[in-house]
């Protein structure tokens, strides 16, 4: 019983990295589809979101049966507990990425407003951050988790950057008010994917530690 257990574990780290690796590269081809002004890559993330939703649902019934047939207790349990909810964020990080994909298909459509510099630096951080949450989790690397969770004020102050010189565009011609909104839901797509990550670290500490800081509650 404790060999198929384990088997059925290992299945289930296999199956989050997976889905690690398409959410990772959905993020690169819809920042790349933006900046590249690419209309096929826009296609390829939209195509692989269904992907990403069928490999949500099949984890979720593996952590399922693990709960029923297995009944694990103490680290086992809250590993699968884990990644139940890590596995909803990295579903929620895929649509996210379809939202800069769909955002993009507008924006090309229209002339370049300004040198994109802040968005793809923001891609990469935030594609980064969730590499490393999920690296945290099969390492069993509760440090990393913590720098994932600490990352995030930088993609956030990215953001506001990003905010402020757009509304400074807004600003000076009205005529640039649309591309410079879809520029700004950008932002604050890529924003979104980095709080998700930081909840996956969140998560990975839980698991590892069995302390919640969600909310800051290890300060309460």
């Amino acid at each position: 019983m404790e060999r198929h257990f384990d088997e059925e574990l290992s299945g289930l780290k296999s199956r989050l990295l997976k889905m690690s690796a398409l959410v990772e590269e959905v993020i690169s081809r819809s920042v790349k589809a933006l900046v590249e002004r690419k209309a096929e890559l826009v296609e390829e993330v939209i195509k692989n979101d269904e992907v990403i939703n069928m490999l949500e649902i099949e984890i979720d019934e593996l952590c399922l049966k693990l709960l029923a047939l297995y009944q694990p207790a103490a680290v086992d349990l809250r590993f699968v507990c884990s990644a139940m909810k890590i596995n909803n964020e990295l579903e929620r990080i895929g649509d996210q990425a379809v939202n800069i994909a769909e955002r993009a298909r507008e924006v090309i459509k229209e002339p370049l407003l300004k040198p994109l510099i802040d968005i793809p630096r923001m891609g990469l951080l935030a594609q980064k951050m969730v590499k490393d949450a999920i690296d945290a989790l099969v390492n069993k690397d509760d440090v990393l988790a913590g720098e994932v969770c600490r990352r995030d004020d930088e993609v956030d102050s990215l953001n506001n950057q990003i905010f402020r010189e757009l509304l400074t565009y807004m600003i000076e011609d009205p005529k640039t008010i649309t591309r410079a909104v879809e520029l700004i839901l950008v932002g604050r797509h890529l924003e979104r994917i980095a709080d998700h990550a930081t909840n996956i670290s969140e998560d990975v500490i839980y698991f590892l530690k069995g302390k919640n800081i969600k909310h800051h509650l290890e300060d309460q």
